[in-house]
């Protein structure tokens, strides 16, 4: 009886180590970041200019040059429920509309100061679905700025807990 359980073990991971590593690597960035919430590539492009007008291109990169769009949209089809993903997709649709309407050009065609002027007026609007857009998209790209590779490794000094030991040190009474 012992040896067929070993037999069984034994044929087990044999069988796990030949079969892990075509698993495995069958993995590729494609298929890893793959998300429920698909969007065209007009929307694509209008919020890349929606995170870049959030957080802008200075001495330091931009939310576009990081990417961070790709980011909104990972965490909004992932980690958000249906709602919130309503929310997104129609807020979306409100901040191109609202600016032609308003200003007689798409957003990606306008200006900074445009493209302030209506991602405020959807903030301060009465409709709970704009203000829970700006407010997700928002949160979500700062989230993603502060936690992206460039600010963690350049612009943030990480220091070991408990910091700096200084052991010979003048003691004034």
């Amino acid at each position: 009886m012992q040896r067929r359980a070993a037999l069984r073990t034994f044929a087990l991971s044999i069988g796990s180590t030949l079969v892990l590593p075509s698993w495995a690597n069958a993995w590729s960035k494609e298929t890893l970041h793959q998300s429920n919430l698909i969007l065209s590539s007009s929307q694509e492009a209008l919020l890349a200019e929606i995170v870049e007008t959030i957080i802008p291109k200075t001495d330091t990169p931009g939310a576009k040059e990081l990417n961070l769009n790709k980011f909104v949209t990972l965490m909004v089809a992932d980690c958000f429920d249906a709602n919130a993903q309503d929310t997104f997709n129609k807020g979306l649709q409100k901040v191109d509309t609202l600016a032609a309407s308003e200003y007689s050009k798409p957003f990606i065609e306008a200006d900074t100061k445009l493209r302030l002027a209506v991602l405020n007026k959807m903030a301060v609007s009465d409709n709970e679905t704009d203000k829970g857009f700006i407010r997700l998209v928002k949160n979500l790209t700062i989230q993603g700025y502060l936690n992206s590779e460039y600010v963690m490794t350049n612009l943030r000094v990480h220091e070991f807990i408990p910091g700096r030991y200084h052991g010979c040190v003048p003691v004034k009474s």
